[in-house]
């Protein structure tokens, strides 16, 4: 496809999205909409996340990887470039974001300390390790106008971003900012801010979706070979272990650390100190599942990777082997 057309199509398909997204809003906000929390059950089916900007946002991303794989596809034939699993891998995550930030759990969250947590382990385990997987910046790259993303590609090769970029994604980096993101948003006077202004909340959002991206893509697409498979491995686990004893810290807290939930948790038959213990458990256990299924894979790919070097030395002994022999 030429470039003017390419562009022109772009152009056709932002402008049908943008139509199509506003339309959307609008229905979604008449049939849902719902003013305050669900604080019953029966509430529940009609408070949804309707925040117009995570609804753009997530709009444009799911379209925007969507064009750009059809484009890849199209050029390179179904299936290259970027894998079936890899663009399945992006639609979980994208499902998961949605999931997190548009359903009733959202609003529930404000009500609930449990759902609270319940959304952040979605973003920081389902949905950044997906989204990682799925090849994002190829997809996008390819589903920009091609004068955009030869701008992009040029201001990506700078020397100052390069340096900046090659800092943050070094494991242990990564490892760090998602760590003290965890901990420090977890601290009972930015967690309450959150429940009281909108702008925190999206700000929380933002540093553990943004975080945990980091730390996925460092450990994902970082150095490979046994090192590499190791130190991920080691950071994985190590996650773990300091996310579960947050865990464990608010699970067996003997008071209620978040006083914001003091009265919205009763309607759904929680004490806020029982809804805070729910909380720390979700933290604890199931995420700490999560993490230790990804150490497993790592661990597998390591040993993996290990015979793999150990065979390439092995062929390499038997060849040099074979040239002195042959020199005899």
């Amino acid at each position: 496809m030429r470039p003017q057309n390419s562009n022109n199509a772009f152009r056709l398909a932002l402008q049908q999205l943008v139509r199509v997204s506003i339309l959307l809003v609008l229905l979604v906000s008449t049939a849902f909409g719902h003013e305050g929390k669900p604080h019953h059950p029966r509430d529940l089916l009609y408070t949804w996340g309707l925040d117009p900007i995570v609804l753009v946002s997530l709009g444009l991303s799911g379209w925007l990887y969507f064009w750009g794989v059809r484009r890849v596809w199209r050029e390179a034939g179904t299936g290259r470039g970027i894998k079936r699993w890899e663009a399945a891998a992006y639609a979980g995550g994208w499902a998961a974001m949605l999931l997190a930030l548009v359903s009733p759990l959202h609003p529930l969250g404000e009500v609930l300390f449990s759902a609270h947590m319940t959304q952040h382990e979605l973003l920081m385990l389902v949905a950044a390790p997906l989204t990682v997987l799925g090849k994002p910046v190829i997809a996008f790259l390819w589903g920009l106008p091609m004068q955009t993303s030869r701008s992009l590609g040029r201001a990506a090769r700078a020397r100052w971003f390069q340096n900046f970029w090659r800092v943050i994604t070094k494991p242990l980096n990564a490892w760090v900012i998602h760590a003290l993101s965890l901990w420090v948003w977890h601290a009972p006077v930015l967690f309450q801010a959150t429940l009281s202004s909108n702008l925190v909340h999206t700000v929380q959002h933002i540093f553990f979706l943004g975080s945990a991206l980091l730390f996925w893509w460092a450990l994902i697409h970082g150095p490979r070979g046994v090192m590499g498979y190791g130190v991920a491995t080691l950071y994985v686990f190590t996650t773990s272990v300091h996310s579960g004893v947050l865990g464990a810290l608010i699970t067996f807290a003997g008071s209620v650390l978040y006083p914001a939930y003091n009265q919205t948790t009763w309607s759904w038959g929680l004490t806020p100190l029982e809804d805070q213990q729910l909380g720390g458990l979700i933290m604890w256990v199931p995420a700490g599942l999560v993490y230790i299924v990804a150490g497993l894979a790592l661990c597998a790919g390591w040993i993996r990777e290990s015979e793999r070097s150990v065979s390439k030395r092995e062929d390499l002994a038997v060849q040099l082997q074979l040239r002195e022999t042959a020199k005899l």
